[in-house]
């Protein structure tokens, strides 16, 4: 296997969607070692390493090492209060609850039902700084049968990470992720969350909107699961994942169905947690690629980012918590970050998250201690220190985490690339 090899899958990994496509950018022992693309961004925009995308959930690990390093210099500490820092938050009994369990989702504030009942509150940031610190904490259905060892916040917890950023540095959280993060770490234009109206046109967008926007009157379209072409079955079988799906499936046909299972319970997903984590009265849901949602503050699941900062950000959390000779990251924070906090199936996600600070496992076959973030569409950043390897793949095709296996043919190769 050759670097130049990853160029190549992620070409097939386009598999029967192109124009559409996305980027790759992997650093090894600190050197960027992979920069591939393929497909289009948007209308006669090729993707790059530089290219704006709207990654959903990554964003979650984008604040996660945000607070790390707020953490490393003081302004934090994992094992204080959240209504420490924010008063508010205390409403509701929530005053003992710590920053560490907010970061590892165990705190019980998943239900964004419960602190909105229409979507377009969610772009008001005040309001929603104001319900969340107001929300009480909730417990999953079906707790006590399934004993659940996490509550994924998919959403809420994106508001009380950032309102906690934005009261200890005196910024806005815009401003604390340029200063903290980005400008330090050489990647300043390719971090946001909302962005500016003079980005709008930059951002990739799924083809469906290459040449008409969404807008607040578009119907929310849930991607689904496509049957696999005959071509996408052969191209499937010539993947250098290939080898481990089939040992793993035990005679089952390599198809994207039954290889999502290998990583993926979805068997177990218990849709009302899901649903309410996710939508506002459980019913509607946000066209993330709407004008005024890219420039709302969703942190959570709006963060904006390009493969090259995700993949530096990585790749600094790879060399334990160095970039350049600058230390970003305290060593024991650094080790406190990296402690798996939950072991055991998530009340939202369908899945042993095995929650770190922010961060949960590495979805893989093969042997790692890696963690980082996927994304809702299946785009996924993260770093496996033993390997001192970082990782980025973000993407504009049509899919969710639970339907597509690009990530997973991708992640499983640089394992195996980068066997320590």
């Amino acid at each position: 296997m050759q670097y130049a090899d990853f160029q190549a899958t992620l070409d097939a990994l386009q598999f029967d969607d192109a124009p559409a496509g996305g980027a790759l950018v992997i650093y090894h022992q600190g050197e960027q070692v992979v920069c591939a693309s393929t497909g289009q961004a948007l209308p006669n925009q090729p993707w790059s390493d530089q290219t704006l995308s709207v990654n959903f959930s990554i964003g979650k690990g984008v604040m996660a090492t945000l607070i790390a390093i707020l953490v490393s210099q003081g302004l934090l500490e994992y094992e204080r209060p959240v209504s420490y820092y924010w008063q508010d938050f205390a409403k509701n009994g929530k005053a003992d609850i710590l920053l560490s369990e907010v970061l590892s989702h165990r705190a019980g504030l998943f239900d964004i039902s419960s602190v909105a009942s229409d979507a377009a509150i969610l772009l008001d940031w005040t309001q929603m700084l104001d319900r969340v610190a107001a929300m009480p904490v909730c417990i999953p259905k079906a707790q006590n049968k399934e004993n659940y060892a996490s509550a994924y916040s998919a959403l809420v917890s994106g508001w009380v990470l950032g309102g906690v950023v934005e009261r200890v540095t005196g910024m806005s959280l815009n401003e604390a992720l340029q200063r903290y993060l980005a400008e330090p770490l050489g990647v300043s234009g390719q971090l946001y969350y909302g962005i500016d109206a003079s980005l709008l046109n930059q951002i990739a967008k799924p083809v469906r909107y290459f040449y008409e926007s969404p807008n607040d009157t578009t119907v929310r379209r849930k991607p689904v699961l496509k049957p696999d072409s005959e071509a996408v079955l052969e191209k499937l079988t010539q993947l250098s994942a290939a080898k481990c799906w089939q040992e793993a499936l035990m005679g089952q046909k390599l198809t994207t169905a039954n290889i999502n299972r290998l990583y993926f319970d979805t068997s177990r997903m218990n849709l009302s947690n899901y649903k309410n984590a996710l939508m506002p009265n459980a019913k509607d849901g946000l066209e993330y690629h709407r004008d005024d949602v890219l420039m709302a503050c969703i942190p959570a699941a709006n963060g904006v980012s390009t493969a090259q900062a995700l993949a530096r950000i990585y790749a600094m959390h790879a060399a334990d918590g160095v970039w350049q000779d600058k230390q970003f990251i305290r060593p024991e924070v650094m080790a406190r970050l990296r402690l798996v906090q939950t072991d055991g199936f998530d009340a939202v996600m369908p899945a042993n998250m095995r929650w770190r600070m922010g961060f949960h496992r590495l979805f893989a076959l093969q042997q790692t201690d890696g963690y980082g973030h996927m994304g809702y569409n299946g785009s996924v950043a993260f770093c496996d220190p033993k390997r001192r390897l970082a990782f980025a793949f973000i993407h504009n095709f049509d899919t969710t985490m639970l339907n597509d296996i690009r990530q997973f043919a991708l992640s499983e190769m640089a394992l195996a690339m980068f066997a320590p």
